[in-house]
């Protein structure tokens, strides 16, 4: 048979295009994301980064960073491997904050380096300042030696008096949304994602753990020294540095907990379950991709809840109750390896592809290991805190694509995005069904793994996959409504709880003085019901209902933080000054910005309370975050 010289070209070429393929989707397993989906995300403009990353992109972070305890910074040198989107370009743009920049260099080999030149742009209050950089035509890398400042807003270095061993000092980073910028020049865009490795060097006998893994296990290396590789590219609010005296627990095969010596084995207890979790989110959504999941419980300063950083969840010690009735926070951040750290918000506004997601699957999980009436609970008390944050909120701030240009990124960071979003997703599965949902979840991780995504690009996805081919039932679907329109759409699903309707009716009984405190059926009660007796409770009670709950339960010396939270904001509407002293111990003691604000916003509202906020922030300030600085100072400063 006779084959002509089109037919030969056309199956070369056809034979490329197989090739580029396969190579394309290597890459996209190894974290490296395919063209178009650069393309898709370049169009995806961020209000929140200096960088040209349009024009030239940063694909791999080399650190070398000193722990400087004594100094209270960080200093070394970031090296970033760079790709020229457009081969003209003749500079790099990154984004800093507050970092004392003492030469930048390139090299075409990565071996070589020579000085460039650089401009570092004026600071702006959000946005921190620019660093650019001089681009000979050849250069693939660019050092920068720097080092942080001590008031560095992604980083806490504690005395030894402020952790729980109180023999060694501590540090750690808290980068999202955007304060890596604190303490390494990149490009700070969740849109530009990266790989990297780093070297830290400690005090001997302190230990460094990374949201990456351990270097050939640190065998070769010398005492403060240590070594990681995060090989699946990340954007840069995941990585994260702690240090200190900190000790290590198995949990199961490839789960385990990093903490200081004195709460290790509290913690191991508590999160034994995660192995389980791991397993069960797995059959659910797809393989774990992260190859090991850790957690590392912080000293009490931690800002929020938990950072969802690969391989090591930083975690808060308020949630280590001692009944598990916390650990949906680890089912969250765990949930967070597949919404956020697989598949990432390109921008800020795009925050709820990240936390929607997140709570919708950190519930999901829930159920399968404790039960849908665990789950029920947790949902609804998470519909019960949306409403109430509505209250308070501005129209534009209730739009899950928020418009958050010329703000704070962190302004963004309410409920909406995790319950307004999660609801949404509920709606989804309740409509289409479970089954028919949890396929199109696991087709979208699939899709965008290891990408960062826009509103946009979701909505296409959804309308292709789910809505198109289901054309009667995607009319029940109000998508412009929960997507673009504030407040809660009156198709928001409405978790119901068999338990919270018998605790309702346990508060009445008392409430209507038909059956004392201490003769409740409370027993059995868990964090969650507790949680609901106690919102349930009418905003104005006499001293003496408050004198008989704390008699009957302890409440103002209750352990649980969660409990105490809601027990304290009684308190102070109520004016019960048994609590006060609690109340002082619980503000210098915690600085969980989920806990502690609400409870300067009640004492602010009266001048008496005002002046205890004052008093009391005095105190407690130096030992909060600087994350959690910012937000109580425009609370304080505001009264």
């Amino acid at each position: 048979m006779k084959v002509t010289r089109s037919l030969i070209c056309f199956a070369i070429l056809l034979g490329l295009f197989v090739m580029a393929c396969r190579n394309s989707s290597s890459e996209n397993a190894k974290g490296l994301r395919s063209a178009d989906s650069i393309a898709k995300t370049d169009n995806a403009r961020d209000a929140h980064s200096y960088s040209n990353h349009e024009q030239v992109r940063v694909r791999h972070v080399t650190l070398h960073l000193e722990v400087l305890f004594d100094r209270k910074v960080l200093k070394g040198s970031s090296t970033l491997t760079i790709e020229r989107v457009k081969p003209d370009a003749d500079s790099l743009k990154l984004d800093t904050r507050d970092l004392k920049v003492i030469k930048a260099e390139t090299s075409n080999d990565g071996k070589s380096f020579a000085p460039a030149q650089f401009t570092l742009g004026a600071a702006d209050k959000i946005l921190g300042a620019s660093l650019a950089i001089q681009l000979p035509p050849q250069a693939t890398k660019v050092r920068i030696e720097y080092e942080t400042s001590p008031n560095a807003s992604g980083v806490q270095w504690l005395e030894p008096a402020q952790t729980a061993g109180k023999k060694h000092p501590y540090v750690f980073t808290q980068s999202q949304a955007i304060h890596a910028r604190s303490w390494i020049p990149l490009q700070d865009s969740p849109g530009v994602r990266v790989t990297y490795s780093a070297e830290i060097r400690t005090p001997k006998g302190l230990r460094a753990v990374m949201s990456a893994s351990l270097a050939d296990n640190n065998k070769t290396l010398q005492p403060g020294t240590h070594k990681f590789e995060m090989p699946q590219a990340i954007p840069p609010y995941l990585i994260a540095l702690a240090a200190g005296d900190i000790a290590f627990k198995q949990l199961g095969n490839r789960t385990g907990v990093y903490t200081e010596p004195a709460m290790l084995d509290k913690a191991a207890r508590e999160f034994e379950d995660t192995e389980k979790m791991v397993v069960a989110t797995e059959k659910l959504y797809g393989p774990y991709r992260w190859d090991r999941y850790d957690i590392l419980v912080l000293p009490p300063s931690f800002p929020i809840g938990g950072m969802e950083n690969p391989r090591l969840t930083f975690a808060t010690p308020t949630v280590l109750a001692g009944d598990k009735s916390l650990v949906s926070l680890i089912a969250h951040e765990l949930a967070h390896s597949w919404s956020g750290n697989l598949v990432t918000n390109a921008t800020w506004r795009d925050f709820w592809l990240n936390e929607g997601f997140t709570t919708y699957l950190e519930r999901r999980v829930t159920e399968a290991i404790y039960g849908r009436e665990r789950e029920e609970m947790e949902a609804a008390l998470g519909l019960q805190s949306l409403k109430k944050v509505i209250e308070d909120l501005p129209d534009a701030d209730e739009i899950l694509h928020v418009d958050l240009a010329g703000r704070d990124p962190d302004d963004g960071f309410t409920l909406v995005p995790y319950e307004k979003g999660a609801l949404f997703l509920r709606l989804l599965e309740e409509t289409f069904g479970r089954e028919r949902f949890d396929q199109f979840l696991k087709g979208y991780f699939e899709r965008f793994a290891f990408q960062s995504i826009t509103t946009d690009d979701f909505i296409a996805h959804l309308k292709k996959n789910l809505l198109d081919p289901n054309p009667e039932l995607a009319a029940k679907i109000p998508l412009e409504e929960w997507i673009y329109k504030p407040g809660l759409p009156a198709s928001a699903p409405k978790p119901q709880s068999d338990a919270f309707a018998k605790v309702e009716a346990q508060a009445k009984e008392w409430l209507d003085g038909k059956t004392p405190a201490a003769k409740l059926q409370t027993k059995q009660w868990t964090t969650q019901e507790w949680l609901h007796f106690l919102r349930f409770l009418p905003q104005q009670l006499i001293a003496n209902q408050l004198k008989e709950l704390d008699q009957a339960f302890g409440m103002t010396k209750i352990g649980n933080a969660e409990i105490a939270h809601q027990w304290l904001l009684i308190s102070i509407r109520n004016n019960y000054d048994t609590a006060y002293p609690r109340l002082e111990e619980y503000l210098t003691s915690i600085g969980r910005q989920k806990l502690i604000k609400p409870l300067y916003e009640e004492l602010v509202k009266t001048p008496a309370g005002k002046e205890r906020a004052q008093k009391i922030y005095a105190r407690a300030r130096p030992g909060y975050h600087p994350i959690a600085q910012t937000a109580v100072d425009k609370i304080v400063k505001k009264a």
